[in-house]
């Protein structure tokens, strides 16, 4: 079993701070980012909200199937910010900068133009493990605050991560861009979100990702001046 670059057993409020366990604050942001969600969920009417499609959404049938990829995201995800955590600080930080960027950049969105979309089936023609996961999950979550999707967009900070990760064997970054590449389609497949929160997820990642290349090139010339 490999050891963890950090050692967490000696984890206290009182260093927290610490060149050792400082990325660990960025996890606040997940603190930030909930607290918004349910503000913005009771507070936000549906009827306020702009609703967003897109005719390709038109094309795209439920199949309830995908449902399997749409769920896997959090397995994708809280798994790799883990395996951050232990073995590679370095990529922990690139991932979840990107994770904070869009939660700060959705939740204006969010508020400020806030979105619906009505693509959810009235009701399913089959009843099955995945239409009754489903149900669940249309009970839980509403169909507001849709664009830009961040289901899609934590998956794409999350690949970034893997792609850049030069220990990460080629064959791994394959496999691990496929299974992304479920996990975004399915939120249309399921009918979760609409076309449009999906390519503006892309453009976020992208602006995102441009933003803390320039910023870090300017972080680095400063320490090199």
């Amino acid at each position: 079993m490999r050891t963890p670059v950090v050692d967490y057993r000696k984890l206290r409020l009182s260093n927290i701070t610490s060149p050792q366990y400082k990325h660990l604050l960025l996890l606040l942001g997940w603190v930030w980012y909930l607290a918004m969600y349910f503000i913005t969920e009771k507070l936000i009417l549906q009827e306020k909200c702009h609703v967003v499609h897109s005719i390709v959404d038109d094309m795209i049938p439920f199949t309830e199937s995908f449902v399997i990829f749409y769920v896997s995201w959090y397995v994708f995800l809280a798994g790799t910010l883990l395996y951050f955590l232990l073995y590679d600080i370095k990529s922990f930080v690139r991932a979840q900068k990107l994770i904070v960027g869009m939660q700060i950049v959705a939740m204006a969105t969010y508020v400020f133009w806030p979105s619906v979309q009505y693509l959810r089936p009235e009701y399913f023609e089959r009843n099955n493990i995945f239409t009754f996961i489903l149900g669940i999950i249309y009970m839980a979550d509403t169909p507001t605050g849709v664009c830009p999707s961040l289901h899609v967009g934590y998956t794409l900070a999350a690949l970034s991560a893997w792609i850049c990760r030069k220990e990460t064997a080629l064959l791994k970054k394959i496999l691990i861009t496929i299974w992304s590449f479920l996990i975004c389609i399915s939120v249309c497949f399921v009918k979760q979100h609409s076309f449009t929160d999906v390519w503006a997820a892309v453009v976020m990642y992208l602006f995102l990702e441009l933003f803390f290349y320039v910023e870090g090139r300017i972080r680095g010339k400063k320490k090199m001046g």
